[in-house]
């Protein structure tokens, strides 16, 4: 099932539907490792709101998550990737996922993120090359390198 999507800019309007689908997606796991408080939900996607390069992600013309891409000198970071739970296990997720590393790929950049434990995202980045570095009680870290450039082939000016 293809769903027509997209990334926008994200506004202040956008803030409590998006922490409330980041509450949605979120609860439970959070719960599980005894880290949920609605307070601290809320500050901790405040920082994360406020911070250049969060976009948001659009379907079919409905505000449906958001994701942080955040561009640094050495690496991409990947957080704040939340999707509505009725867009969840249909693909979309993975699309949106593949156009983010493809722009890491582009950069040059490894692109790294943090997975509470136990959750079945760490499964779903692991599927498109993420390793887990390190993990303690509460997330893991997980990895993935920059493109091996000496095996992609020779480099046209164009994209030079």
């Amino acid at each position: 099932m293809t769903v027509a999507w997209r990334f926008a800019p994200v506004g202040e309007a956008d803030f409590e539907p998006l922490l409330a689908i980041r509450i949605e997606v979120m609860r439970e796991h959070l719960e599980h490792v005894f880290r949920y408080e609605p307070e601290r939900a809320r500050r901790i996607f405040r920082e994360a709101f406020d911070r250049p390069g969060l976009r948001l992600i659009m379907v079919d013309g409905v505000r449906a998550g958001c994701v942080g891409f955040r561009v640094g000198d050495r690496e991409i970071r990947i957080d704040s990737f939340y999707l509505a739970g009725c867009l969840h296990n249909r693909g979309l997720g993975g699309t949106i996922l593949d156009v983010l590393l493809g722009e890491a790929d582009a950069l040059g950049l490894p692109v790294t993120l943090d997975v509470l434990t136990g959750s079945p995202a760490g499964r779903f980045y692991e599927r498109r090359g993420f390793v887990k570095v390190r993990e303690d009680q509460i997330e893991g870290r997980y990895e993935r390198p920059a493109p091996d450039r000496a095996h992609q082939g020779p480099v046209s000016p164009a994209s030079a």
